[in-house]
């Protein structure tokens, strides 16, 4: 058979995984097998003309929420155009539920849920050969005789068996290279899908220096560790991150999601020792609030995670992104402003205000009555209301999130906005909301904006909100800003033009 292994990534410089582990599972069989990788960007029409016209047998979708409504009615297409196309569903997005997904979307030929690659191996030797040996294919989804059979899941494979990816395939240059050390988590924060399976499966130290010898040989310009907790070991965490260190090209950039109040103090002095650059962490804080903390199965206190950030932002040699998550259960408006402003005070790098998402399989989705939790009906079922914050509570806190995003996290406005924190003497938070009901009443969010645009649009903001002396402060800054960022000609071009909008 001529089978496609694709997806729809949310932007060109990422790539998927799974496809490629299919790939270098698949690849001694007697199949003809090809990767496509497309992304949510790209026209419907273009994807659906790429594949039908290379007249697959078979094609696999990978599937997540940022690209299964897009997948579903691709597939729909491919299925009207050739029906005798096998179409193949699997990922997180149809593995909870997939009888329902296969009842409501007739098109699909076969769902594989949970791990994929044992069970993608024996159904591509099996189609076209004995249709009658489905019901051996672990985890699968499948249609006969106009009933939809579902078959019960293998255990999980020791991770050690799985190829290494990239000993079929060449690294991409031009994408971020992703990568995992282990499968699994041991923690059970009840919004995450992570937390349906507790234990991990860690692959042998020998063989994550050999994978990440290679990601350096190669020069890759980021590894991006998709390990849902990457320090859960602290010996083990330390071993690889002093392999990184001991062996940096000058090139390599690793980003890793951790724990920092895993960090030991032995851990954090051989980070202070990385080159900077060589690490990206990522640290999902969440909620300061207690009780919905406990209520998500995460421990209440947060002061080690705070204080262990503060230590790795004063080392200042390594990239620093926080998180904290909208609509947990018991977190009021104002309670959430709290967590805003502690987590705001750290001063990371990058500080990302996500949305709850009510993910398929999750113990969270089995409270949402309890909870009184409303979420779109459609991915990436992102909440609406709770019983502690209404829709306009949320959506205004979508504006700070633009707001946050274009002046803090997209960068260039350093300066500016640490003054006008003094100034206004305003909470980060306030001064945010403050900042989004400007921007907005003034009808700035109705079109995309270059960089430039939005130097002019907190000029204006400065000048009607500031008095006296004040102002020229402000334009001073906002020109040493514009200045450090912007290229010469740019600046030029910007000032040729003025401030004023």
């Amino acid at each position: 058979m001529k089978i496609l292994l694709t997806t729809l990534n949310s932007q060109y410089v990422h790539s998927n995984p799974a496809l490629k582990y299919f790939y270098t599972v698949l690849a001694n069989t007697s199949n003809e097998i090809e990767i496509k990788e497309f992304t949510i960007n790209n026209d419907p029409l273009y994807i659906y003309g790429e594949i039908l016209r290379a007249n697959y047998d078979m094609v696999c979708f990978s599937c997540y929420i940022w690209n299964i409504e897009q997948i579903k009615a691709l597939a729909s297409d491919l299925k009207k155009a050739e029906p005798g196309l096998k179409i193949v569903l699997g990922g997180p997005e149809v593995s909870f539920e997939g009888h329902i997904f296969a009842q409501d979307n007739p098109f699909i030929d076969y769902i594989i849920c949970g791990e994929g690659e044992y069970p993608l191996y024996r159904l591509c030797n099996i189609v076209g050969r004995d249709e009658t040996l489905l019901n051996t294919v672990p985890g699968l989804i499948y249609r006969q005789s106009g009933k939809i059979y579902v078959n019960p899941r293998m255990e999980p494979m020791d991770f050690n068996q799985i190829p290494f990816m990239y000993s079929v395939l060449e690294c991409e240059e031009d994408k971020v290279v992703y990568y995992e050390s282990t499968r699994g988590c041991p923690f059970g924060c009840s919004y995450c899908m992570s937390s349906i399976e507790k234990s991990v499966r860690a692959l042998s130290m020998d063989r994550v220096k050999r994978d990440l010898g290679y990601f350096l040989y190669k020069g890759v310009e980021q590894v991006k560790f998709i390990d849902r907790t990457f320090n859960y070991d602290e010996a083990r965490a330390y071993e690889i991150f002093k392999y990184i260190i001991d062996n940096d090209n000058g090139v390599t950039n690793f980003h890793c999601e951790i724990c920092a109040d895993l960090l030991s103090d032995r851990t954090l002095s051989l980070l202070s020792t990385a080159r900077k650059g060589l690490f990206q962490f990522e640290i999902g804080i969440q909620s300061a609030n207690p009780e919905t903390l406990k209520a998500v199965n995460r421990k209440e206190n947060i002061y080690p995670i705070l204080y262990n950030t503060e230590k790795l932002l004063e080392q200042g040699n390594i990239h620093i992104h926080v998180d904290l998550i909208a609509g947990l259960p018991y977190e009021t408006y104002e309670l959430f402003e709290r967590s805003f402003d502690k987590v705001y005070s750290l001063g990371a790098d990058m500080f990302q205000l996500g949305f709850l998402k009510v993910l398929k399989g999750t113990p969270l989705e089995s409270m949402k009555e309890e909870f009184q939790i409303v979420s779109r009906d459609k991915a990436p079922y992102e909440v609406i209301s709770t019983k502690w914050m209404s829709s306009y509570d949320l959506a205004r806190l979508k504006m700070i999130e633009k707001m946050l995003n274009l002046y803090y996290n997209r960068g260039g406005f350093d300066n500016i906005l640490k003054f006008l924190l003094v100034v206004t003497e305003k909470t980060p938070f306030k001064f945010y909301e403050d900042l989004a009901e400007y921007y907005y009443n003034n009808g700035f969010q109705h079109k995309h904006r270059k960089k430039e645009e939005q130097y002019r649009i907190i000029y204006k903001y400065c000048m009607e909100n500031l008095a006296g002396d004040k102002k020229d402060k402000a334009k001073e800054l906002l020109m040493k800003d514009l200045t450090e960022t912007l290229i010469p000609k740019e600046v030029n071009r910007f000032l040729k033009k003025g401030w004023e909008m």
